[in-house]
């Protein structure tokens, strides 16, 4: 039976619908950590109570939506990501009842639910998966992905999964392989069945109609494989195979038939997509209005930074800023206006970026932690002042730290379990292993949120499910709310400043070209107003030639917000520019920045 909500608007034009989701934006979206985040009953896994009691502190931020990970019934084999039934709160989360609770306390604060959708795979103990792999002739068999044995008796092709092995994995039951892009037990759904897609369309408007407001599409560019299943290239990039699965022949007609069966009989609903290696023309074609297939893409180059694409697990030596930079100017160029996408620069899949690319790494924990604080409200004036909707990862707003786990006893994440053994057996120093680790595993961004300096750092009465940071304990939010020069109170004015102007979410962007690749200064401009913000990347000192107009339309302007020196020296948040030999130079304290309103 269709809902109230779904008959009124039947089908619903998409430009209706942006119109209606102007929040997403002119706004500042959330993510949540589910198990992470807060617990309410002292096993140590984040829950929905423990979600519900913290409502007040995010209306406290200012965000406009709040996008939680997964929490249907699962398995736990990949936190969530691997659902057993869509229909079903998984009962370490809590109940269905405090899931509706949760979406109307959140509406009784203007602020949005953005549930996370995982559609491209479920897992192999979902009631569809346990049919379909019964019998060749199930109805449900075709709701998978099922090859038969190469000639040599091998998988079907040389695709390699996320893990590292082989993407299809042998069922004994019927003599033939699946697909699994992920983990063995993730198994793909296929897209090409009518039925499946029904039995999907049905699950996303029972949540729809329990008051979601929208959906982050977990992988959703990879829902179309082609249909020759060809061996890559066996040098190609890892995971090798990706391009006969990433923005597949048919995504196009997917994603339409899904918006209109489901997301487009209800105005408002957004759609956020996890869409990685994309094209500038591809994220037009998922995100211009006029296509109707989804509000916006994540863009994934800025969380990137620093990796070596040859090694996941290495840090790039020669990383640079610049890189950021000439992503912000080309997805200005391409996209925006024309499609739309989100921005962020830490997330659950990811270690966070200060503690390891930016803040402080040597001297004593005061001296590490002003490091660390001017590094957070850095990174946050940054992504905060960019063309695209920002999108904050719980405890950046604190300016909390990656994890530093001193034991491979602390990773709770699977493949970096099987990396540090794989890797120590090969020889490789048990140290030297764990220092990568450090670096790129996605379990530092994992670690319990940090509400209080006290005991568990308030995020728990038990034993937390993945150790907290064993640094870092003076970032937690009973301090830095008390503290106006905190970091958190610098994202809340962040948070402020895009709902009072329209330059963050709508205007031009310029950047001023400067000699100093750690030194950023660029110009945004929206009906007459402008800004001006500098940022520095470095926790150095940094100066730079300047021209002597953009120094005087600083000097004169108002300054919106001011990170304050990491550290002593004469120039302050306000007067970042010095008179050098009648030459105006920029000066700026490590990892110091300024938004300045400026004339014409």
């Amino acid at each position: 039976m269709e809902s109230e909500r779904s008959r009124a608007h039947q089908p619903a034009n998409r430009s209706a619908n942006q119109a209606e989701s102007a929040y997403w934006k002119e706004g500042v979206l959330y993510q949540l950590y589910p198990p992470s985040f807060k617990d309410s009953d002292g096993d140590g896994w984040g829950d929905l109570g423990g979600i519900l009691q913290k409502v007040d502190y995010l209306a406290e931020l200012g965000v406009s939506a709040v996008w939680i990970g997964p929490v249907c019934d699962s398995p736990m084999e990949d936190n969530g990501y691997d659902i057993r039934d869509y229909y079903k709160i998984h009962e370490d989360y809590g109940t269905m009842e405090q899931m509706e609770e949760l979406i109307a306390k959140l509406h009784e604060h203007d602020i949005k639910l953005i549930m996370d959708l995982v559609i491209n795979h479920t897992s192999d103990e979902h009631p569809w998966f346990e049919a379909s792999r019964s019998s060749t002739d199930n109805p449900y068999r075709d709701y998978y992905i099922w090859k038969a044995p190469a000639e040599d008796g091998g998988p079907p092709n040389n695709w390699r999964s996320f893990s590292e092995e082989s993407a299809w994995e042998f069922d004994e039951r019927t003599s033939e392989y699946y697909l699994h892009i992920f983990d063995k037990k993730q198994p793909d759904l296929n897209w090409n069945n009518e039925d499946m897609r029904r039995d999907i369309y049905k699950m996303i408007t029972f949540w729809l109609d329990k008051g979601a407001d929208g959906f982050r599409l977990d992988a959703i560019n990879m829902i179309s494989k082609d249909p020759a299943f060809p061996d890559a290239p066996e040098d190609a990039r890892h995971p090798r195979g990706q391009q006969f699965y990433k923005n597949g022949p048919g995504i196009h007609e997917l994603l339409r038939e899904l918006h209109d069966e489901t997301f487009g009989r209800y105005p408002g609903t957004l759609t956020l997509g996890e869409a990685p290696t994309v094209t500038m023309d591809e994220v037009v074609r998922y995100t211009a209005p006029e296509r109707r297939e989804m509000d916006m893409v994540l863009q994934m180059e800025l969380i990137r930074l620093g990796k070596d694409f040859g090694n996941p697990w290495k840090t790039d030596p020669g990383w640079s800023p610049v890189t950021l930079k000439e992503s912000v100017v080309r997805w200005h160029k391409e996209v925006f206006g024309k499609g739309a996408y989100a921005l962020y620069l830490n997330t659950h899949d990811h270690p966070r970026m200060v503690g390891t690319l930016f803040g402080g790494r040597e001297g004593g924990e005061d001296e590490r932690k002003e490091l660390n604080d001017a590094a957070a409200k850095a990174i946050g004036t940054f992504l905060h002042t960019l063309p695209g909707t920002p999108l904050v990862y719980q405890g950046e707003e604190l300016g909390m730290p990656n994890a530093n786990y001193r034991s491979p006893g602390d990773y709770r994440d699977k493949a970096t379990v099987a990396t540090y053994k794989r890797r120590t057996t090969e020889g490789e120093k048990a140290e030297d292993v764990l220092g990568s680790l450090h670096a790129r595993s996605r379990d530092g961004a994992r670690s319990p949120m940090h509400w209080t300096g006290g005991e568990q750092a308030g995020f728990t009465s038990g034993s937390p499910w993945i150790p907290l940071n064993p640094e870092g304990r003076g970032a937690n939010a009973e301090d830095e709310r008390g503290d106006r020069s905190s970091v958190f109170h610098h994202y809340r004015r962040l948070i402020a400043l895009r709902k009072e102007s329209p330059v963050p979410a709508r205007g031009d962007l310029t950047m001023l070209p400067l000699e100093d690749e750690w030194v950023f200064a660029y110009v945004r401009e929206a009906e007459g107003e402008r800004w001006l913000v500098l940022v520095n990347f470095s926790d150095e000192e940094r100066q730079c030639p300047v021209h002597a107009e953009w120094a005087h339309l600083a000097e004169t302007g108002e300054l919106l917000l001011g990170s304050a020196p990491a550290h002593g020296g004469t120039s302050g948040a306000g007067a970042p520019f010095r008179l050098s030999g009648g030459d105006y130079v920029l000066h700026l304290l490590p990892y110091q920045s300024a938004i300045y309103r400026i004339g014409q």
